[in-house]
């Protein structure tokens, strides 16, 4: 005895739309497991070790001719620096990491100094020792001279 059509039509359809439920679950699961998510993390600001390399406590802190030019504009010592650097948040978003090799990596670390000053420093590790590249304070545009 032959089914009606309609039945067939509508076993079709059912069948289609399990079908496609089954292809959204995959897809969703896939970007848990394979890190598509990953493009938000990377904005997001953290307080622990980079593992890429970012040494909170180098031996030695040297700072770019710039960075002490952008320092005295902005009316911040290099006691704020060192505390940015032991207690900031790494803004990923900000930072040049990529692929490069370690000492070609620069952080951007964003925390408040002691005067409540919102500032960004860009960090350039290299070894046991990290460079101040430049002090941004993002509260307040400042008049300088800096190259």
């Amino acid at each position: 005895m032959a089914q009606p059509r309609s039945s067939n039509r509508y076993a079709s359809i059912i069948i289609i739309v399990l079908l496609l439920l089954a292809l959204l679950v995959v897809k969703t699961c896939q970007s848990k497991f394979t890190g598509k998510d990953k493009e938000q993390e990377t904005t997001k600001t953290t307080t622990t070790k980079d593992p890429k390399g970012l040494n909170r406590n180098p031996t030695n802190i040297n700072f770019s001719k710039h960075a002490r030019c952008r320092m005295e504009c902005r009316h911040i010592d290099e006691a704020e620096v060192k505390d940015i650097l032991n207690t900031g948040k790494i803004n990923y978003g900000k930072s040049e990491l990529g692929d490069n090799p370690d000492c070609k990596r620069k952080y951007a670390v964003e925390g408040n100094t002691r005067d409540n000053q919102k500032v960004r420093i860009i960090f350039a590790p290299c070894q046991m020792e990290v460079t101040v590249v430049t002090v941004i304070d993002l509260g307040k545009e400042w008049t300088c001279d800096c190259q």
